[in-house]
């Protein structure tokens, strides 16, 4: 059995270190994906830490251990997209500039500046595609959508940032 598996196992039954030590392999890509998609570092903050709160809870009804990765990410996703959901019913309560994480480095604030004027939709498809490791056939069955439909937009949105950024 391989040192997941068994940590995973562990976690189900209830051994909080276990849990914390499969959090440990994630943690950095459930940050980048969720200050990507949010592109608000508090939000993204709150976002992992209800996911992680969520998924401690609900680790029992993991059923395959090799698929904690994708299983913690779509509980992120849900998150993430609630939040989205909130930040369109109430416009007024957020400021006109969203803040992005602080960088010294101008490329990182370009290319955030690109993902930015991606469409909701299209920034939670790059965003599951890059930093959560999902095929477009998981992003299409998450998102409901043809997997087809899923490449083009995912296509389309990186020509887009790669034309911004020239």
């Amino acid at each position: 059995m391989n040192p997941t598996n068994e940590l995973i196992r562990q976690a189900q039954t209830g051994d909080a270190h276990a849990f914390a030590l499969l959090y440990e392999s994630v943690y950095k890509d459930l940050y980048r994906f969720a200050v990507y998609t949010l592109r608000h570092v508090q939000d993204a903050e709150d976002a992992v830490s209800e996911t992680v709160t969520d998924a401690f809870a609900q680790i029992k009804s993991l059923r395959e251990a090799g698929a904690f990765r994708s299983w913690i990410f779509r509980i992120l996703s849900a998150k993430c997209n609630r939040r989205i959901r909130q930040y369109i019913q109430a416009p007024d309560e957020l400021s006109d500039e969203i803040s992005a994480p602080e960088s010294d480095l101008g490329e990182q604030a370009d290319v955030q500046r690109a993902f930015g004027t991606l469409s909701r939709e299209d920034r939670l498809i790059v965003s599951m595609s890059v930093f959560a490791g999902y095929s477009s056939q998981e992003i299409g069955e998450l998102l409901q959508m043809n997997p087809n439909t899923v490449r083009s937009r995912q296509s389309r949105a990186l020509k887009k940032m790669a034309e911004l950024l020239a």
